[in-house]
């Protein structure tokens, strides 16, 4: 039998934790170690990403492998939408280039499930790309975690 470590914060979710929740998944996400990010999910995790749907970790793991060797010099920026037991929705927009150089940001929303480990179960991601020019960017900090002051997308007029 497996035993299975919490990811606090844990459902039910309250405005605080939910804030939490979603701020260390962007995290996460901005670390771009698909290794890391699998973790937050259950084993038999089930993901809808735009026109994709997979099932597990492995799968997971794969798909962000993929993604993190197109989307070059990522930032990722999420906020918490709404709330509810063991749900939450977010939305969130994405910076990156691809290998000729053309930059793009990604807007979307995902809809979380957790199971009572605090491990998500289902995610469902709808997401957009638009084309933008280098000038217009407004993610600028160093790769990785997305610093304290930084705007957010609300502040950024996202």
């Amino acid at each position: 039998m497996t035993v299975v470590e919490p990811r606090p914060p844990l459902p039910p979710f309250t405005l605080e934790t939910a804030t939490q929740k979603v701020r260390l998944a962007e995290d996460a996400w901005n670390s771009k170690d698909p290794q890391r990010v699998s973790l937050a999910y259950t084993p038999d995790t089930r993901w809808r990403n735009r026109n994709e749907f997979f099932v597990g970790r492995n799968q997971v793991v794969e798909f962000l492998t993929a993604k993190w060797a197109k989307e070059r010099d990522y930032r990722l920026i999420k906020e918490l939408w709404a709330f509810g037991g063991d749900r939450i929705a977010v939305r969130f927009a994405y910076e990156w280039h691809d290998h000729a150089g053309h930059w793009f940001r990604s807007y979307g929303n995902e809809n979380w499930q957790f199971d009572g480990h605090g491990l998500m179960a289902m995610r469902h991601a709808s997401i957009n790309d638009l084309a933008i020019g280098e000038g217009d960017r407004k993610f600028h900090w160093p790769s990785g975690r997305r610093p304290d002051d930084h705007p957010g997308l609300s502040a950024l007029g996202l």
